[in-house]
C-alpha cells in the first residue's frame, strides 16, 4: 500500500498570492500595523510559526485572543481573495489525483503548514477537496516535523497495524522543509520545483525523486503502480 501525503501551496496549487495578501491585509484590519516585512520566510513553514514571527516582528502580544483574531481575520479575507486572485491548479495535478484516487492500494492525505480551515478553503475553491479524507495541518505546530508526526498518528488511526508494516509512506512537496519532515517520519520523498525553490536547491536536499514539474504524469504514476497479482 502507498500512503501519499501532499503539500498544498506550490505543490497542488498556486493561489496567485491570495494567502500572503490575506495575511498582510488582516494585519492592517485586526492589529493596525502595516510595514515592509523582511526576514520572515513563508514557503514550507506552518501558519502557526509565521503568525508567531509576525507577532514578534510587530511587537503584538502572543495571546490566545490575538491568535484567534489572527486566524479568523486571515480566513475571512482568504475566502474573498481566492475568488479575485488569478490562481490555478498546477499542471498534471488533477490527472495524478484522479488516477491515484481510483487505486485501492493508494490512500491520499495532506501534510501542510496551512491552518486546517485555510487548507479546506483553498482545496474547495480549486475543487480538490474531495481527494483527501485526512490530513495534518499547521494550526498548532511551529515545526513542520511535528506536523509530519501528527500525520503518522492520523495514518495509524485509519489503518490496521499489520497493513502499516507493509505500507510505503510518501511526502510530496516543493520545499526543503517537505523533504526534512519526510525524513523525520521515515517517508519517501517526491520533490517538485513548482514552488519558489529551484530544482538545484531541492536537489541538494537529496529527495528520493525530483521533478521539475508534473506536466508529464506517467513518471509520477509509475511510482505507485499496483502490486503484481499472485496466484
Amino acid at each position: 500500500m502507498h500512503i501519499c501525503l501532499f503539500d498544498i501551496d506550490g505543490t497542488l496549487i498556486d493561489s496567485g498570492g491570495a494567502g500572503q495578501h490575506s495575511i498582510l491585509h488582516m494585519l492592517e484590519d485586526e492589529f493596525q500595523v502595516a510595514a515592509p516585512i523582511e526576514g520572515i520566510p513563508t514557503a514550507g513553514r506552518t501558519d502557526h510559526s509565521i503568525m508567531v514571527d509576525l507577532f514578534e516582528y510587530f511587537k503584538i502580544e502572543n495571546t490566545s485572543a490575538n491568535r484567534k483574531r489572527f486566524e479568523a481575520g486571515y480566513l475571512r479575507l482568504l475566502a474573498s481573495n481566492l475568488k479575485t486572485h488569478q490562481g490555478r491548479v498546477l499542471p498534471g495535478i488533477r490527472d495524478i489525483l484522479d488516477t491515484l484516487a481510483e487505486h485501492e492500494h493508494v490512500d491520499l492525505g495532506l501534510l501542510t503548514g496551512n491552518f486546517e480551515q485555510g487548507a479546506h478553503q483553498k482545496l474547495t475553491h480549486y475543487d480538490l477537496h474531495h481527494f483527501f479524507e485526512f490530513g495534518a495541518y499547521g494550526d498548532h505546530h511551529a515545526d513542520r516535523n511535528d506536523v509530519a508526526h501528527e500525520a503518522i498518528r492520523q495514518i495509524q488511526l485509519r489503518h490496521a497495524p499489520e497493513l502499516l508494516t507493509q505500507a510505503t509512506i510518501w511526502v510530496i512537496g516543493d520545499t526543503p522543509s517537505d523533504i526534512t519532515c519526510a525524513r523525520a517520519i521515515g517517508a519517501q520523498v517526491i520533490a517538485v520545483a513548482t514552488g519558489v525553490y529551484p530544482l538545484e536547491e531541492l536537489e541538494k536536499c537529496k529527495p528520493d525523486y525530483l521533478f521539475a514539474h508534473f506536466e508529464e504524469i506517467q513518471p509520477v504514476l509509475s511510482l505507485f503502480a499496483p502490486p503484481p497479482v499472485t496466484f
